[in-house]
């Protein structure tokens, strides 16, 4: 799909399906540090991929290259390949808006709209791109509630504001508001940290269900988390590389093969509590 005004249309509920992201040789810098170092990695569609490590190992990082956030951070910047279906979203011709409307972004702190209510929550997004007419908002509203799972206990309180809902049911929406303009890929940065073991569940069964949908990236430090839900994992540490540190990825592989049969002593050595 051409990363055009058109693609970013929202299409049948049926017939959506997650996209393919394939990362090539990327690294990250923060004005001239090197952050994170020459990560390739292909990220399949409509699976879960979690990434793990210890703090300050460029997860995070990695994350907001995936949909041209990075560059947003005052001197920050990626060079590399970030293939989306095959499309380089650096390209010098393409729009970074139109790239985070098709890589939607969840952050570990719930982030409704602090002067909107439930329903604005949503719609402002959509009207952004376009879609004036009120039935079709009210139907796009409601169907993204009922795929964040929270319809139920917020049909009546859709005109209050965001913030009277509990964290967990705030998160929630912010996940709503994300799948509303209908993305091909969903990033979530420890969407489950500042949540209760309930919200945490409620949110774990809420990506397995989604991913029939979206292709979903999720950084966690929560390694039962990642074990629980994801298909593939990709394991970060910190290196040392001519005296500095810096974040890299050091295995890739389906989860339960990082879980249970680690190729890199890395790997096994984070996994099993002896570093991070």
């Amino acid at each position: 799909m051409a990363m055009t005004e058109a693609s970013v249309s929202a299409q049948p509920e049926a017939a959506k399906t997650g996209s393919q992201l394939e990362i090539k040789n990327l690294n990250a810098y923060y004005g001239p540090k090197l952050a994170v170092r020459d990560v390739t990695m292909t990220i399949h569609p409509n699976e879960i991929t979690a990434l793990i490590g210890p703090s300050g190992c460029g997860k995070s990082t990695l994350l907001r290259c995936l949909n041209r956030m990075h560059e947003a951070i005052l001197g920050a910047r990626a060079e590399g390949t970030v293939l989306l279906d095959g499309e380089d979203i650096y390209a010098q011709d393409i729009d970074a808006t139109l790239v985070r409307r098709r890589v939607g972004m969840v952050f570990q702190l719930p982030t409704p709209l602090r002067t909107r209510s439930v329903y604005e929550n949503i719609a402002i997004g959509l009207r952004l791109g376009g879609i004036k007419n009120k039935r079709t908002l009210d139907e796009i509203v409601e169907r993204s509630l009922r795929q964040a799972a929270l319809w139920d206990e917020v049909k009546d309180k859709l005109q209050q504001s965001g913030l009277a809902l509990s964290g967990g049911q705030q998160q929630r929406l912010c996940i709503a508001r994300a799948i509303a303009i209908e993305p091909d890929v969903l990033l979530m940065d420890e969407p489950c940290s500042a949540l209760d073991p309930v919200a945490t569940f409620r949110i774990e069964e809420l990506m397995i269900e989604l991913k029939k949908q979206f292709t979903i990236v999720i950084v966690t430090h929560n390694m039962q988390q990642a074990a629980r839900v994801s298909d593939r994992t990709g394991v970060f540490m910190v290196e040392r590389h001519d005296e500095k540190s810096v974040g890299e990825l050091v295995e890739y592989a389906p989860t339960g093969q990082i879980f249970t049969t680690p190729q890199d002593h890395r790997t096994e050595e984070y996994i099993t509590g002896r570093v991070g």
